[in-house]
């Protein structure tokens, strides 16, 4: 969670500290947990925790090799709640599981000195531009920064020239006005160029899958409509 939204839910709530919690389906559980006797260290406030004791993780690049502590990477989980497998789907089931039973998350994330994990974002929705990777996260925050945004996705289209082109549908709060031209250059001051998105539209919601997620390729297959109907 962004920094300022932890700091809404513990004004609204009343309580101390909002602590963050990591798991998926495919883990049976939570992997990590941030507990309150970690909610001390202001660093380590949007932490999603440490690896809890039945758990085990590592952060790795793309050949399966462990990161340097720091570095961004992919989390790895292995543990006794581990599924055994994808009912029927044995291709699936290989892709996320290796013969050694570490399954592959597809987050990524960097992990601190003592164990703590800082989520970074999804590794399919990571962004190729040029030789440069970009998070949208981190884009997301910078954006949420503006006074009349309510809420934004981040995500990509491919362009011939640059591989990927950085893409935001951005939704406005009630009753507040905004440009294009007036976002990125309020942009501008907070981000390197080509974080910046080429292409900004203000929505009214965003296309969620049955789940009730966001369905960024969905997003992605609405952008290219536009902008070859524009």
């Amino acid at each position: 969670m962004q920094p300022e939204f932890l700091s809404m839910l513990e004004t609204e709530l009343g309580v101390g500290r909002v602590g963050q919690e990591y798991g998926m389906t495919e883990i049976g559980n939570f992997l990590t947990c941030n507990l309150d006797v970690d909610h001390d260290d202001d660093r380590r406030h949007t932490s999603i925790g440490r690896c809890l004791p039945h758990m085990e993780i590592k952060i790795v690049d793309n050949n399966g090799t462990v990161v340097p502590i720091g570095a961004e990477g992919e989390i790895w989980a292995r543990g006794y709640s581990i599924m055994s497998c994808y009912d029927n789907d044995r291709e699936r089931t290989a892709e996320m599981i290796t013969d050694d039973r570490w399954l592959r998350t597809g987050d990524l994330a960097r992990m601190d000195d003592d164990g703590y994990l800082f989520f970074v974002g999804r590794k399919k929705e990571m962004i190729i531009r040029g030789s440069t990777n970009i998070y949208p996260m981190e884009i997301e925050r910078v954006i949420l920064e503006h006074p009349s945004v309510a809420d934004v996705q981040v995500f990509s289209i491919p362009d011939p020239l640059i591989d990927e082109a950085v893409c935001a549908f951005v939704k406005l709060k009630p009753e507040m006005k905004c440009e294009v031209d007036e976002l990125k250059m309020f942009l501008s001051d907070k981000l390197t160029p080509y974080k910046i998105p080429e292409h900004i539209r203000f929505v009214d919601d965003f296309t969620r899958n049955v789940m009730g997620k966001v369905a960024k390729y969905k997003l992605a297959e609405e952008m290219i409509h536009i902008l070859k109907s524009s």
